[in-house]
């Protein structure tokens, strides 16, 4: 512990890292749908993959936003 460093920053929590968060949902989504059920098209997987994606970076750009 170091001396230099008050007592709040120490308590203080991490940000939650919401793109890589709902990446990973996305991700795991997508997994799961394709263990599933693997006669989807990859056109349709693609597609849903790179829409979560997309959604994921703007939810982390307004995060980012409402922080400041």
């Amino acid at each position: 512990m170091r001396p230099d460093i008050d007592r709040t920053e120490r308590r203080r929590a991490h940000r939650t890292d919401w793109m890589a968060l709902l990446s990973g949902v996305v991700f795991i989504a997508a997994g799961i749908v394709f263990m599933s059920d693997p006669s989807v098209p990859p056109l349709v997987m693609l597609t849903i993959l790179l829409s979560g994606l997309g959604f994921a970076g703007l939810v982390a750009i307004l995060a980012k936003a409402v922080r400041r």
